[in-house]
């Protein structure tokens, strides 16, 4: 059974004297709970984002299925808004599962889409996640040919070995891998030539207002050219304007996602067609 929000609320009463460290797991005990029911309830779903080709903007190349829980009043929240709270937990597992489960099944009723879903490395080992995964790819093989799985590189770092193992095991059913967060965390060069990844995503934080920033440029063309180097596809994350479009389309990158291109949406353009026609 479930503890309580008050139970735990007791317990941190108990456990942090520090005003600002039980202000913060006050708030994580709240956040965790109402991911909890969000998930009892199945008040889940995907909004997808378009990644576009550098070279051909209106076109998509693939799509990234970000999960989105709802409160009771129907509002949704975003994952930034509580995935730091539970990532570490066995609610951050669940997650992972229902985000895996909702894109394998979308992915089996449109044979046209490719897809892209977020994972965190400690799912590998986590039965239910991994029982959907080989259920699906037992179902419809073609589906492990679209599906793209996104590890961020702070989590693929805390298990390496199992990482590398898995993405083997996973490849003979077609699935490609991404380097999520690229620039953020601590790589080993090492582990990156090991790991092998598809497609590196650079980290938002290099990309917003690169057009005009000295520093974020030098970064964010390293990181290209690392890629380039062990030939994996590049993605540029948080693209927000056409000034930090045009540099990175001229520095080289591949792929951009971002608002300026597309909000993620729970109203992906294949539903709305549906909607308009009827069918």
């Amino acid at each position: 059974m479930q503890e309580t929000g008050n139970r735990r609320l007791e317990d941190i009463t108990t456990d942090q004297r520090d005003p600002l460290s039980f202000a913060v797991a006050a708030r994580d005990a709240r956040v965790e709970d109402m991911v909890d029911a969000a998930l009892r309830h199945r008040h889940v779903a995907l909004a997808f984002q378009p990644i576009v080709p550098a070279g051909n903007p209106a076109n998509v190349a693939f799509y990234e299925g970000l999960i989105r829980i709802y409160d009771e009043t129907g509002r949704f929240i975003p994952a930034g808004d509580f995935i730091h709270a539970v990532e570490q937990t066995e609610i951050g597992r669940r997650i992972d599962t229902v985000a895996l489960d909702l894109g394998l099944r979308e992915l089996a009723r449109r044979p046209d889409l490719r897809l892209a879903i977020n994972m965190s490395a400690r799912s590998i080992g986590y039965p239910p996640w991994m029982r959907i995964l080989r259920k699906r790819l037992m179902g419809d093989p073609t589906v492990g040919e679209r599906l793209i799985l996104e590890i961020t590189e702070s989590s693929a770092m805390l298990i390496p070995e199992l990482v590398t193992s898995f993405m083997s095991d996973m490849r003979r059913h077609g699935i490609g891998f991404a380097l999520d967060d690229f620039g953020a965390g601590y790589t080993s060069f090492r582990y990156l030539r090991n790991f092998l990844f598809d497609v590196l995503k650079i980290d938002g934080q290099f990309i917003q207002g690169v057009a005009t920033n000295a520093d974020n440029q030098v970064l964010s063309s390293a990181l290209i050219a690392i890629a380039q180097q062990m030939d994996m596809l590049t993605i540029a994350e948080q693209v927000e304007n056409a000034a930090d479009a045009k540099w990175l389309v001229e520095a080289g990158v591949d792929c951009l996602q971002g608002y300026y291109f597309a909000a993620p949406t729970v109203h992906p353009p294949w539903e709305e067609t549906k909607r308009a026609t009827g069918t």
